[in-house]
């Protein structure tokens, strides 16, 4: 029998995203640094041993500086999120095997998830409900590009190896309380099929079926992903899937992507659309390290809402409290993408 849980976390959003533009918060990793955080933080007592360098692994700060995450998720629910996404961006077994951590991957799942589940009840009212994305990504190894240039046929990960590791990590974030799964910062649609697949296999088994969010990352002006799919293709490979919603994240700033998230919204037309670009371009100097201002980028994204492009609107690297409550004020004018007949949409596009 189904616990009540299968029909409470996330069964909210639908509704939501049919009656107004859904707010995502914005980067982890750009506040994270504004702490200035050293090794020591990252090791705490728990790895203050452990044999290799640990500054940057941020996934770690679940265990040794839970204070600093709560803080930014807390900042990010002022500035207006409906969601927040865990602190889970690298938090797969294949991902912390770089630093020697791989056996505490679904630990850092679960303590991820309940950091961000306790600061979103908290700030959630009747009104204005909160949710935790947990957060999937795309881990440091690609299952369908070689990383050797003189082998094409190289591989450094097995689509198994994918998927038994994504599954970990869902199980870890469903334990923890997320209300939902995002798949984010795809650049190889394989390693997003492994992810699908885990999340698949862990939903049919526990009976719990969570929404799901899936987006891609669109690396350069050629309009694809690094694996080669153009945004269409892109879309009709993990359509089966039958996401809650499609998006583009992170790579391009929003003027950049404009072009993309607009093929997106035609071409998806009965799924939901997300769009949560970085700041502009990298630039050192800047205080984020990158080039857009609050006020710049949610024009931009004001100019998607009212184009009828989106449903979620949020930021990557770069955005801060700053920039998702921008972003809020800009889009609450205007009403979310319809969704269309999948019928009409396969006529349009043929």
């Amino acid at each position: 029998m189904k616990s009540e849980a299968a029909f409470t976390r996330g069964a909210a959003l639908p509704a939501l995203l049919k009656q107004r533009i859904v707010i995502i918060d914005g980067a982890m990793g750009t506040m994270i640094q504004r702490y200035k955080l050293g090794e020591a933080d990252y090791r705490g007592a728990r790895f203050e041993d452990h044999k290799k360098d640990l500054k940057g692994n941020n996934e770690l700060l679940q265990f040794t500086r839970p204070d600093v995450l709560r803080e930014i998720h807390d900042q990010y629910l002022a500035a207006g999120a409906d969601i927040i996404e865990t602190n889970t961006f690298g938090a797969t077994s294949v991902a912390q095997e770089d630093y020697g951590l791989a056996h505490v991957a679904r630990e850092m799942n679960v303590a991820a998830a309940r950091i961000a589940k306790e600061a979103a009840l908290a700030a959630s009212t009747p009104d204005k409900p909160r949710f935790v994305a947990g957060a999937l990504g795309p881990t440091p190894r690609t299952a369908s590009i070689s990383p050797d240039v003189n082998d094409p046929g190289a591989r450094n990960v097995s689509f198994e190896q994918l998927r038994a590791s994504y599954r970990e990590q869902a199980e870890g974030l469903l334990e923890g309380g997320c209300d939902l799964f995002l798949v984010e910062t795809i650049f190889d649609t394989l390693n997003a099929k492994a992810a699908i697949f885990a999340l698949d296999e862990l939903m049919a088994e526990t009976g719990e079926r969570l929404p799901v969010i899936i987006s891609g990352t669109v690396t350069d002006a050629s309009g694809r992903i690094l694996s080669g799919q153009t945004v269409p293709a892109f879309w009709h490979s993990v359509r089966h899937a039958r996401p809650l919603a499609i998006g583009l994240n992170c790579a391009l700033g929003a003027a950049l992507m404009r072009p993309y998230i607009e093929e997106l919204a035609k071409v998806a037309g009965d799924t939901f659309v997300s769009c949560y670009p970085n700041a502009g371009l990298p630039n050192p100097m800047s205080d984020t390290g990158f080039d857009e201002t609050p006020e710049m980028t949610s024009q931009l994204l004001e100019e998607f809402a009212k184009s009828g492009f989106l449903n979620i609107a949020g930021g990557c690297c770069g955005t801060t409290p700053e920039h998702i409550a921008a972003i809020a004020r800009k889009v609450s004018a205007y009403r979310p993408r319809g969704l269309r007949d999948p019928l009409f949409t396969a006529l349009e596009a043929a």
